[in-house]
């Protein structure tokens, strides 16, 4: 009978390391995490925000969240004139640091295609992780420790898919809107292409953001979608964005170029003007030409593509849309990869990789990545400021 006993748990456990095992190797496989906390202090805000919304033309309403679960949350609100340009704060309250910038009066849409010998850095789907995406950035000498810019004239790419996922989007979307500010006064150059995730929350999808942001929207009198509505300085901020754009003769898109694009003749500035027309509408396929059709598809479109992993692309085809654009490569976000890597013999460049969230524990540890683009050479970036040739 002791025996039998033993011989069962011996079998039980063995079975168990089994599925261990393979539960952790499809993890890996899947480059995915196990989330198994969170930090405290989550939900305790101090001035969290700003929320800003407009007041007519010449107006904003620029408010702020303070308090906890415990003893409940306050608004505060302040109205400013758009012409003053007064400095608001924005705070971490993770390290009870903050930041300022200017509400800037207009906004304009970047151009579509850059040429200089400038250096370019990119990075991808941060999904709400501000400290990572700052510790990044000070690590490879793009800003310094007061945040000021670092980079010369140089070339800040965010490929796509900075919200969602995470407690601090409003933090990183403010600090890359003061990244713009303070990059220009030195030359230099921020670009945020948007990313499925930016446009979903554009249309109203907030099924994949905190729930935090269901809770601040509902503080402020608002629904969720008004957080980035046609009325709130982000949201119209968002929608002024590109989702291609060619800078040093390298295509930038968060998905990719669908082969299917090469039936019909599209350049980067009527992809951009076809998608920005519909950010705001969620897609369906009724009442679009064909062109408009692939470019707005949530499978075949620029920023939910995915075939060059999943080889629906060939070798022919990936050189005629590099021909067809005129550029030497194409980098992208959107499907997740154990590290920064080239494929197809340095044509495709994957910069996508799990980062560590700001309020999140998880298991496997993961490190941020980036590339670098200079001198015609290609480097892996690492969190801790190394650069590895590609």
């Amino acid at each position: 009978m002791k025996k039998a006993i033993l011989l069962y748990f011996k079998h039980l456990f063995l079975s168990l390391l089994v599925f261990f095992i393979v539960g952790v190797s499809i993890i890996y496989y899947l480059n995915g995490a196990i989330h198994y906390g969170d930090v405290a202090g989550k939900y305790h805000w101090d001035r969290e925000g700003p929320y800003i919304y407009y007041e007519g033309d010449s107006m904003v309403q620029v408010q702020y969240i303070s308090g906890d679960k415990k003893t409940g949350y306050q608004v505060e609100s302040a109205f400013l004139g758009l012409k003053d340009s007064s400095l608001v704060d924005c705070s971490f309250n993770l390290d009870s640091s903050h930041f300022s910038f200017n509400i800037e009066p207009t906004i304009v849409s970047p151009p579509s295609i850059y040429h200089d010998d400038e250096p370019i850095l990119v990075i991808s789907d941060v999904e709400s992780a501000y400290a990572t995406f700052r510790d990044f950035l000070l690590a490879q000498g793009v800003i310094d420790s007061d945040l000021n810019w670092t980079f010369g004239k140089g070339h800040l790419v965010l490929l796509g898919d900075f919200v969602d996922r995470g407690n601090s989007t409003t933090q990183v979307l403010w600090f890359i809107y003061m990244l713009e500010q303070k990059a220009k006064t030195h030359g230099g150059c921020v670009h945020f292409i948007l990313g499925n995730h930016e446009i979903k929350n554009l249309q109203g999808n907030y099924f994949k953001a905190s729930v935090k942001y269901f809770y601040a929207a509902a503080m402020l009198e608002k629904q969720q979608f008004d957080l980035y509505g046609s009325n709130s300085v982000l949201g119209r901020w968002l929608a002024s964005k590109n989702t291609i754009e060619i800078i040093n003769d390298q295509l930038f898109v968060h998905g990719g170029i669908s082969p299917e694009i090469l039936n019909y003749s599209a350049d980067v500035e009527e992809i951009n003007h076809i998608v920005q027309a519909a950010y705001r509408q969620p897609y369906y396929s009724k009442g679009y030409t064909d062109k408009e059709q692939i470019l707005l598809s949530t499978t075949k479109g620029p920023s939910w593509y995915r075939g060059y992993f999943n080889d629906a692309i060939s070798e022919v085809e990936l050189d005629q849309i590099l021909d067809t654009f005129g550029v030497d490569a194409i980098v992208v976000g959107h499907t997740i990869q154990k590290r920064v890597r080239k494929m197809y013999q340095g044509r495709i460049f994957a910069i996508d990789v799990n980062h560590p969230k700001d309020y999140r524990k998880s298991w496997p540890f993961y490190s941020s990545e980036g590339m670098l683009i200079q001198d015609g050479q290609y480097f892996r970036l690492f969190h801790d400021g190394r650069k590895k040739l590609l």
